[in-house]
């Protein structure tokens, strides 16, 4: 386990870095409140494993996929979930959200897993994420099955 506490933006920027260096497969649980940060860092990890564009939010689609260039000239496919949305964990069935990790090389980043915890695969790595009243961010990096 892991602690670190950000204190600004490069910290975040940091962080992301640190996890794209990991290469990390399977899934990814990010948890925290509504407005903690899961979105800005999964933004910033997407830009640090080479992920040149906009990163969208999937709060409305539930899932947003990303094919990125890695540096050996492999592509590797990443999943960015958001399952705040779901009305039903049954849905994630009829989107196949199950054959994004049949890819043993693929990464799947999901926030709000909770809502789907017991349909859900589960994850190699969780990330919690709490906002401090000073407006820092306090992160506990948990690896599980790495």
């Amino acid at each position: 386990m892991k602690k670190i506490t950000l204190k600004s933006e490069t910290d975040t920027q940091a962080l992301a870095n640190e996890l794209a260096n990991m290469n990390l497969t399977g899934s990814v649980w990010l948890s925290g409140d509504l407005g903690a940060g899961k979105t800005t860092l999964t933004r910033y990890w997407l830009q640090a494993m080479g992920h040149n564009g906009a990163v969208k939010s999937p709060t409305f689609t539930l899932v947003e996929p990303y094919r990125i260039t890695q540096t050996d000239g492999t592509v590797k496919p990443v999943y960015h979930a958001d399952l705040y949305r779901l009305n039903d964990p049954e849905e994630l069935e009829f989107i196949g959200f199950y054959e994004y990790q049949d890819d043993p090389n693929s990464l799947v980043i999901i926030e709000w897993a909770s809502r789907a915890e017991g349909y859900l695969t589960k994850p190699n790595v969780t990330i919690d994420i709490k906002r401090l009243e000073n407006d820092d961010r306090l992160v506990e990096i948990v690896e599980l099955n790495v």
